[in-house]
């Protein structure tokens, strides 16, 4: 096979930026733009693309239009309509915390007549917020940090995560009377709506039963309100046949599968084949990079299950579990350093990113590796094996030059990866 391509980490970063690409809002939010309703039209949303999400319905919709999202501290962008508030991921705020209280109170007294767009994105869950009746935000924030480092799968922190909340499991579209339509990027393996943010808007046939149950799965110590909450009706979530919601919708209007599509096809473009594995992968990041090296190392070493020259995509959401304390890092980064150690000394060359260009709590999206990762690493003093351990692959990949950076991209399919073998 003949190919044309740039430096591999430039070829890497390209699949990248066209996964991402695919993503924008704009083409998903143009697909789907409602009818406009009798009365008003009002806008909320929650997640760290929400602000981009909402300058784009601006540019489409044709009428009146208001209301107010909530993103990520410096993920806002100017608008003309929609008031943009800013707040903190992945540790909620009080700023959070406002803010989930002005999305209730900007839907709650509309009426049949009149309209509400929503424009959820991942990053919701954190952004919006809202203890019930005995909880605190200090309450919640330590439920957000314990779900962190449990390594626990996104869906069901996000059951937990409904069940003690007066606004995720669909309680934010419960609120109003107007009819209300849901326009989402999913980051969520399997493109499940209703996990979205937690779905505010969109509920679904989880029960607090099932959050009790995952609470004691991974030994998540939370205070006792938080667990009598769950033992009383009132932690009970409207379910999907609830009259409330007869008139909704909801539109999942980018996915991880459409972006690992397009990045597959540049890569198509440029002589190289591509080979999807799945765009719902989930699991512990260190424990599927070992399973993307072993895939790499057959392919290079005997040309299967794909023939070389290849680039292997897949998306999803890993998970971290905590085993120290101090280390800097995302998801992504942990399955970079894990992957580096196992490709050490082979002539593969990866990337993994998270589409929404920030990994964990650092400004990188995530990093490069390749078979001299390890080799650079000591060179810079630093033991991978011990930088794994301790959950801080930012610090290794910055002292190696490694770290992939974006800035915020205004989009949200989740995690990002590709391997290449020539």
């Amino acid at each position: 096979m003949t190919y044309s391509i740039p430096s591999p980490r430039e070829f890497l970063a390209s699949l990248f930026h066209a996964a991402v690409k695919a993503a924008d809002p704009l083409t998903g939010i143009a697909a789907h733009l409602p009818e406009k309703p009798k009365g008003k039209t009002v806008v909320i949303g929650a997640g760290k693309g929400a602000a981009q999400m909402a300058r784009a319905l601006e540019s489409l919709w044709d009428g009146p239009l208001e209301g107010v999202v909530v993103t990520r501290y410096g993920y806002g962008c100017e608008t003309e309509h929609v008031e943009i508030i800013e707040a903190s991921h992945p540790v909620p705020d009080a700023a959070g915390l406002a803010a989930s209280k002005r999305l209730i109170e900007t839907v709650k007294d509309l009426s049949a007549d009149d309209l509400v767009i929503a424009l959820v994105c991942g990053g919701g869950s954190a952004l919006l917020p809202s203890p019930p009746k005995g909880l605190t935000l200090e309450d919640e924030i330590a439920l957000n940090e314990m779900l962190l480092a449990s390594g626990a799968p996104i869906s069901a922190m996000n059951v937990v995560r409904k069940h003690l909340s007066t606004i995720k499991g669909g309680r934010l579209a419960a609120a109003t009377r107007a009819r209300v339509v849901s326009l989402i990027v999913s980051d969520i393996p399997g493109d499940n709506p209703a996990h979205v943010a937690s779905g505010p808007t969109v509920p679904d046939h989880s029960t607090r039963h099932e959050a009790l149950e995952i609470i004691a799965q991974y030994g998540l110590k939370l205070p006792q309100a938080a667990i009598d909450h769950l033992n009383s009706a009132a932690a009970d979530a409207p379910l999907p046949d609830d009259p409330a919601f007869v008139r909704n919708s909801h539109h999942i209007i980018a996915s991880a599968g459409v972006s690992l599509e397009a990045a597959a096809a540049l890569a198509r473009a440029g002589g190289i084949e591509a080979a999807i594995l799945s765009d719902a992968i989930e699991g512990e990041s260190r424990d599927v990079a070992q399973v993307h090296a072993a895939i790499a190392r057959e392919v290079l070493g005997r040309n299967r299950p794909f023939a070389k020259p290849v680039v292997v995509l897949s998306g999803g959401e890993t998970t971290v579990t905590l085993r120290a304390k101090g280390g800097k890092g995302g998801r992504n980064g942990e399955f970079a350093l894990a992957a580096a150690l196992a490709l050490d000394g082979h002539d593969i060359h990866l990337i993994a990113a998270d589409t929404d260009g920030i990994d964990g709590s650092e400004n990188n999206a995530g990093a490069f590796a390749d078979g001299a990762t390890v080799k650079r690493l000591r060179a810079a003093g630093l033991d991978p094996r011990r930088v794994l351990d301790a959950n801080d692959s930012y610090t290794g990949f910055k002292a190696t030059g490694d770290l992939f950076e974006t800035g915020p991209t205004g989009t949200n399919v989740n995690d990002f990866r590709a391997i290449l073998i020539l």
